[in-house]
């Protein structure tokens, strides 16, 4: 495995992830470390920082550079936050596994209440995520929602500064840079359902790279990659992308998976859902399934 690239986006969290996939691939095939080169591109998302990725172009925006990288053959992997990959890849690429799955949860971080509920009247809430905003709105109408992007440090900076009342992050990211003491509130995924593939770290490759796949094989997890199978089979028949606010989470347990999905409008004004359950091998028909169930419960000027 000598000089295997992986790519990566430059942000702290992305970097963690990188390294905690280097460290296991090592481990995994008693190498060094430092034989597996990291490499940091810089993606469209990470230049956009004045508006919402919906207005920009949507979920691509995280992946193009890393895509060209390994089709072009500077990289053999890039390693994804799960959540930020579009429905169909470039069709050279696919996605080669994940890694097990961190806490899905998402986090209230605030400096002025301690649960959603005790937010003051018309708190200014900083997200750039459609679903948080539409999640936010539903449980607590009267608040007002700002745009705020940028790394995890930096959405945190603006809280402590006063910028924001509170905002919502993902509980792994948090884990994943050592900061989950950071959260002021965990929210259960019954009252906030998280973004489809919140919580995985995805690697994707070249899809006639047999070598690279091999070498993956043994760090990558199969209960994680069922789940993100049926929400991602989800994800597509809803068409989702960074316009429509949506939830989706699977639940593996015993051969089987339970899934919960949910369709918002912005405002969060309406909310429509669904809950499936099947055998695990039947993971996209599943997920399929509870997105047909969607489209047929829900108005079509819903999606964005």
């Amino acid at each position: 495995m000598k000089n295997l690239a992986i790519g990566t986006r430059g942000s702290p969290l992305a970097l963690a992830q990188a390294h905690q996939t280097r460290a296991l691939l090592a481990q995994a095939h008693g190498i060094s470390p430092d034989s597996i080169e990291i490499v940091a591109i810089r993606t469209t998302g990470d230049m956009i920082q004045d508006r919402a990725l919906a207005q920009a172009g949507g979920k691509g925006l995280f992946t193009k550079e890393l895509d060209s990288a390994l089709i072009e053959g500077r990289i053999d992997i890039a390693v994804h936050s799960s959540k930020d990959l579009p429905t169909v890849l470039a069709p050279e690429l696919d996605i080669a596994g994940y890694l097990l799955r961190e806490d899905v949860r998402d986090v209230l971080i605030s400096n002025v209440a301690t649960r959603i509920a005790d937010l003051p009247q018309g708190a200014r809430i900083g997200t750039a995520s459609l679903r948080r905003g539409a999640m936010m709105r539903r449980l607590r109408p009267d608040v007002t929602i700002g745009l705020l992007r940028g790394n995890v440090e930096t959405r945190l900076r603006k809280i402590e500064t006063g910028e924001f009342d509170a905002t919502l992050l993902a509980l792994a990211g948090l884990k994943r840079l050592g900061l989950e003491h950071r959260a002021t509130a965990i929210l259960d995924t019954d009252e906030f359902l998280p973004a489809v593939g919140q919580g995985a770290i995805g690697i994707t490759a070249r899809l006639d790279d047999a070598k690279v796949h091999g070498w993956l094989a043994p760090i990558v997890d199969r209960p994680t990659g069922l789940a993100l199978t049926t929400e991602r089979a989800f994800l597509r028949v809803l068409d989702g992308s960074c316009r429509t606010p949506i939830g989706g989470l699977a639940r593996v347990e015993g051969g089987r998976i339970r899934f919960a999905g949910m369709l918002l409008r912005e405002d969060g004004s309406e909310a429509f859902e669904v809950a499936e359950e099947g055998p695990a091998e039947q993971a996209e028909t599943l997920g399929e399934m509870a997105g047909r169930v969607l489209l047929a419960r829900a108005p079509a000027d819903i999606l964005g």
